[in-house]
């Protein structure tokens, strides 16, 4: 099934590019795009995309506003920032917000396909630079910072199904893998995510690297 994207930029001749670019993917289809945020919102109900490329710098909301907004919404929605803002302050409050990805608009169209196929299988991309960012900020808290209590609360089970879970893996994977049924995962992952007070994929990766259960 392809995976229906939502183009959010404000610029026609972007969205234009985009779509002659992507459209040559078999495995992806363009269901609509949108020159503000609140055009996004609006069409959100109605098309359901699997995945939003969306620009940061909107005229009405910004990026950051409206992935918040969206994630509230529809939390199955997985969303791509595609942007020319490569300094941390934006980069981590799309990573707050919800995003699934991070690209620069000056990175090769290999890279952006890659982060749009990664988004929609449940995993988060982001573009080497970025990532390095993520790196520097982990390595530079103190200890007391990365490994507070352990693992804050979580039982024995919520532990196992918390590692495969941060490296992309679905439920019906991490089912198979610990003998238990997608359901009880499901309930499981739900319970993570309350106890870690996370609110998004992104997050829960950013622990998971900051409590070295899974590697940078």
């Amino acid at each position: 099934m392809a995976i229906r994207l939502l183009l959010v930029d404000d610029h026609a001749v972007v969205r234009s590019g985009l779509r002659m670019l992507l459209e040559t993917q078999e495995d992806m289809e363009i269901v609509g795009e949108a020159g503000t945020a609140r055009e996004a919102l609006d069409l959100l109900e109605q098309i359901h995309p699997d995945v939003i490329l969306m620009d940061i710098g909107l005229p009405d909301l910004s990026g950051i506003e409206a992935a918040r907004t969206i994630k509230e919404r529809m939390p199955s929605t997985a969303i791509v920032a595609l942007t020319i803002h490569e300094d941390e302050e934006y980069f981590f409050k799309m990573l707050e917000a919800g995003a699934s990805g991070y690209v620069p608009k000056r990175a090769a169209p290999e890279e952006l396909i890659t982060a749009i196929q990664a988004a929609a299988g449940g995993e988060v991309y982001l573009y080497p630079s970025m990532a390095k960012l993520l790196v520097k900020d982990y390595l530079g808290q103190d200890p007391a910072q990365k490994f507070p209590r352990a693992l804050d609360g979580l039982t024995s089970r919520e532990q196992e199904v918390l590692a495969p879970l941060a490296e992309g893996a679905t439920n019906a994977e991490i089912a198979d893998r610990l003998g238990i049924s997608p359901k009880t995962v499901a309930r499981h992952r739900e319970n993570i995510m309350h106890k870690l007070n996370l609110h998004s994929r992104a997050e829960l990766v950013k622990y998971a690297i900051r409590k070295g259960i899974i590697q940078p």
